[in-house]
């Protein structure tokens, strides 16, 4: 009689609506690799639109029944016990598929709802950190969509933030749609670029000269680690697509930085991300400018291709891809269950 545990039932979401579904479908093969197949069935689910299919080892595409967030292969019919979300970008990284998710009462490895589509607002998300201490934040104009970018507001742009400028999707990442503007007569066609790219708002951004750090974080209930900080080097002029995911930079992990510095980063990421109330795996980006360090961004799902940062650091932190994603399924299936007890209790 065989007695073996049950294998959890894992859904790695992946794909998406927006350009960096490419980035998207690497991290999920980077996943596929490293989640332990001696404790997980891990079902590959391709997001597109309305259609989510399980792409099977043998090449079928079986439609997801989102009544039961479960598949039916023949006769047999499986029910999802954990979401693993590992699209960049609508719907994974903006809170869609999370707000899905709190209905069904699905275990998912992100932040919840509302903090991914906060976070992934730029300007929302730094609004949020404008009166944190110790943070610096690059001057910034939003232009929203729909309205007029004329030369009036042109010039208004140029006279709150000055030249250079970056121009880029106020929802959005890995460096999409985004435009470092030297002088005037370009900031109109950034503009239109951005939010053809977008889909929506564009955020101008003064240029901050400075030193280029990234430091990743995983925090739940249950613990927090903190990983190296990643000095970037890019060969580019600056940090695009192509030296995020072409080889066009020189990625240094652990940073050569001093104690005090390492020290400092560290410090705000977990300010920032107590903050922010995010949970499971997430990256942040700074800008070190004399002694001022600039949040640039945050990234809630941070690519885990063998290309991105945060595998990288896990590495240099001498723990295994392995145990950090089972310790992202096991903590995120835990807090679900809590919150579920939670529920229960107050119904009695």
């Amino acid at each position: 009689m065989n007695m073996s545990p049950r294998k959890t039932e894992i859904a790695l979401l992946f794909g998406g609506d927006s350009a960096e579904r490419i980035i998207s479908e690497r991290s999920a093969e980077t996943v596929a690799r490293h989640l332990p197949e001696q404790k997980y069935n891990v079902a590959r689910v391709r997001v597109d639109g309305s259609a989510w299919t399980v792409e099977t080892a043998d090449g079928q595409r079986i439609p997801v029944d989102k009544n039961r967030f479960g598949f039916a292969d023949g006769n047999r019919f499986t029910v999802f016990d954990c979401a693993f979300v590992i699209i960049h970008g609508t719907p994974g990284e903006n809170g869609l598929l999370q707000a899905y998710f709190e209905m069904m009462d699905v275990p998912c490895t992100t932040c919840g709802s509302f903090v991914s589509a906060m976070t992934f607002d730029k300007y929302a998300c730094k609004s949020m950190l404008r009166d944190m201490p110790g943070v610096a934040l690059a001057a910034d104009c939003l232009i929203k969509a729909g309205e007029p970018f004329d030369e009036a507001a042109a010039e208004a742009a140029g006279r709150k933030i000055g030249y250079p400028m970056f121009v880029k999707p106020n929802a959005g990442g890995s460096s999409f749609g985004i435009t470092k503007v030297a002088a005037p007569d370009g900031l109109r066609a950034a503009v239109e670029k951005a939010r053809r790219e977008g889909g929506g708002d564009a955020i101008a951004e003064a240029f901050v000269a400075g030193a280029e750090f990234s430091h990743g974080i995983y925090s739940t209930g249950q613990r927090t680690i903190e990983l190296p900080v990643t000095q970037i080097v890019s060969e580019n002029e600056f940090f695009d697509f192509d030296a995020k995911y072409e080889g066009k930079s020189r990625e240094i992990t652990p940073a050569p930085i001093s104690d005090d510095l390492s020290r400092k980063i560290r410090a705000t990421t977990r300010t920032v991300v107590s903050r922010l109330s995010c949970r499971g795996l997430t990256r942040i980006d700074y800008i070190l400018s004399g002694d001022a360090l600039y949040f640039l961004e945050i990234n809630t799902v941070p690519g885990m291709s063998e290309a991105s940062i945060v595998p990288q650091q896990i590495a240099a932190a001498g723990l295994t891809l392995s145990g950090v994603l089972e310790l992202l399924v096991e903590d995120s299936i835990a807090e679900t269950r809590e919150k579920q007890r939670y529920k229960t209790a107050k119904q009695w």
